[in-house]
């Protein structure tokens, strides 16, 4: 006998990439940086580890709200912040999306959003991504409640233009949720979409590029009416104290987070480099992540070898994906390493 609802019953539910905790482990799968938070967000949580932590946070994070409008261009009643973009996505569907109702999503993309529909009760339709990851073909479907598209898409790291992006929201009746997490990386974002249409909701992660993965920090950019409906429906204090200390100081060391970014997106480069010359088929990314192709052996054969090396890249065994691996940019030395156990595993002739 089964106390959970029928519907939790039958999801798999959403499987988080492995966080190995040995040392010596080369971790190149999750997507975090290889550089630490600025020293001004470190002296702020120092500063902030005092008496005030016997007191509940903002309930808002007001901080965070005016430091990411003053980042991202718009006004703080536009800014919703949440525990990670992950806690953004949880409130968006639980706001938006009822039993039985429908929600489009790319495939493959970030397998969270089947989770949080599958959590609802909602129905479903995958749009299939081209070949070349430009826009899905069925992205616009009548009567949908929610649609999803992240951009730079996770996991190919490929990047949908703008005006693209906005006329498929001009098409879609329901609301349209663009994911940026990655877009710190990329060369174009859709900031100025939520100025313009009522319908959309842009999402930015400062577990990336501002280095904050362990604190969990995200904010949503969308049209004052929406985000006054969403925080009906988020937690009270979805926020902690040093969560709001450390994304309101990184928001407001722009350029701390720029330098490490051409950090990374210059390795990124030299990495897509490497790999093709090994043998891979590189997609084009914009992200902080490379997702390759195999072409001379099994990419789970490459993935156990390499988890044998204590090097961890992400892995799918499904449709599209099950030849596929996405490495995570790390600093230049672990992807010397990385690089230097590929050259023993992946066959020479395939190079």
């Amino acid at each position: 006998m089964s106390y959970f609802r029928p519907n939790i019953d039958r999801m798999e539910g959403y499987v988080p990439g492995l966080q190995p905790t040995r040392a010596g482990v080369i971790k190149l799968n999750t997507n975090e940086t290889p550089y630490p938070p600025s020293e001004r967000v470190l002296q702020a949580l120092r500063e902030a580890l005092g008496p005030r932590l016997r007191l509940y946070p903002d309930p808002m994070s007001t901080p965070v709200r005016e430091a990411a409008a003053r980042a991202f261009g718009a006004r703080p009643e536009m800014i919703l912040a949440g525990n990670g973009s992950d806690d953004l996505l949880t409130i968006i569907v639980r706001s938006f999306v009822g039993e039985g109702e429908l929600a489009v999503i790319p495939d493959p993309s970030y397998g969270l959003y089947t989770s949080l529909i599958e959590i609802q009760n909602g129905r479903i339709c995958y749009a299939e991504y081209p070949d070349d990851y430009s826009m899905p073909p069925g992205i616009a479907q009548p009567g949908a409640k929610l649609t999803f598209l992240c951009t730079p898409n996770n996991p190919s790291g490929t990047s949908l233009p703008p005006d693209q992006v906005a006329a498929a929201a001009r098409e879609i009746s329901g609301i349209l949720v663009i994911d940026e997490a990655y877009a710190d990386f990329a060369d174009t974002n859709c900031l100025r979409l939520p100025h313009e249409l009522e319908n959309v909701i842009v999402l930015r992660s400062l577990s990336k590029s501002y280095s904050l993965a362990g604190a969990r920090v995200g904010v949503a950019i969308a049209p004052q009416k929406l985000i006054e409906g969403m925080i009906k429906v988020k937690d009270s204090y979805n926020l902690d104290q040093l969560s709001i200390v450390a994304g309101a100081t990184a928001l407001d060391d722009p350029d701390y987070m720029r330098a490490n970014v051409e950090r990374i997106k210059a390795t990124r480069a030299y990495l897509s480099r490497q790999l093709a010359k090994l043998g891979f088929e590189v997609f084009p990314s914009q992200a902080n992540f490379i997702l390759v192709r195999s072409r001379s052996m099994p990419a789970k054969t490459i993935y156990e070898r390499l988890v044998q090396k204590s090097i961890y890249v992400r892995y799918w065994d499904k449709p599209r994906l099950s030849d596929c691996l996405r490495i995570t940019v790390g600093s230049p030395k672990e992807v010397q390493a990385l690089l230097a156990a590929l050259s023993e595993i992946v066959p020479r002739s395939s190079r």
